[in-house]
C-alpha cells in the first residue's frame, strides 16, 4: 500500500512497515522511526501534537497536503490484540488554501483547496483489555480528539480498509482518479461488537 500511494503522488514521505518481536510471542507491526506516541493523549493544542509527530517523522506515511497516518498492530501468536489507526490533518492547509493558482492544475489537490475544510483527527482504537460494553467498545472510533468519543465499530480495521476509508473520503477526487492503480486487497477481521452496543449508532463492516 505504502508503494502504491507513493507511486501515484499521494506519500510525499514515509515510514517503511516493520515487525518488532517481543518476549511470550508478541509482536508488533508497526513503523520505522515510531516513537513514544503519548503526545496525542495529552492536554495540549492540536498545532503542537502535530508538529512533535511531523518534526520527528513519527508516521507511516506524510500524504500531499501534510497529513499524517499511522497504523500500529499488536498481535500475540497470531491473534490480533490491539491496534491503533490515526490520521492527522494537517493544521495548516492555508499555504494550500490562499495560493490555489499553485495547486488548482493538479486535480489530486482539488478536495483540499476549499477554505471551510477544519482539520479533524480521526482514530481507530481496538483494545479488548480496555472493554466496557458501551462506555468503551473494544473497537471503536474517536473523533477530534475528544476524550470519551467512542463509537462503537462492528470489528477492528484491517489496513487496506482503512487507508481506503481515509482516500475515500478525505481525498475523494484523487482515490477516484487513481482507482485503478490502487489495487488494495481487502480483508477482514472477525465481529467484537456487542448486541447491545449494535442498538447504537455504530460503524458496521461487511
Amino acid at each position: 500500500m505504502t508503494t502504491q500511494l507513493i507511486r501515484v503522488g499521494l506519500s510525499v514521505q514515509q515510514n517503511f512497515p516493520i515487525c518488532k518481536s517481543f518476549p511470550d510471542k508478541v509482536y508488533e507491526v508497526t513503523y520505522a522511526n515510531m516513537q513514544d506516541l503519548s503526545i496525542v493523549l495529552k492536554n495540549r493544542k492540536y498545532e503542537e501534537i502535530y508538529d512533535e509527530l511531523e518534526s520527528n517523522n513519527n508516521y507511516n506515511i506524510k500524504m500531499i497536503d501534510g497529513a499524517l497516518l499511522q497504523l500500529l498492530y499488536t498481535y500475540k501468536t497470531k491473534k490480533l490484540i490491539r491496534h491503533r489507526l490515526a490520521f492527522f490533518p494537517s493544521p495548516y492547509l492555508e499555504s494550500f488554501q490562499n495560493e490555489p493558482e499553485i495547486y488548482e492544475d493538479d486535480e489530486i489537490y482539488a478536495d483540499i483547496l476549499e477554505k471551510n475544510i477544519m482539520a479533524v483527527p480521526i482514530r481507530f482504537d481496538y483494545d479488548p483489555n480496555a472493554f466496557q460494553e458501551i462506555d468503551h467498545p473494544k473497537s471503536h472510533l474517536t473523533l477530534g480528539q475528544f476524550k470519551n468519543c467512542r463509537i462503537p465499530v462492528s470489528s477492528p480495521i484491517t489496513p487496506s480498509l482503512f487507508i481506503c476509508f481515509i482516500l475515500r473520503n478525505f481525498y475523494n477526487t484523487a482515490f477516484l482518479k487513481f482507482s485503478n492503480e490502487l489495487t488494495f486487497q481487502h480483508t477482514l477481521f472477525d465481529e467484537t461488537i456487542t448486541n447491545l452496543e449494535k442498538k447504537l449508532l455504530h460503524i458496521a463492516i461487511f
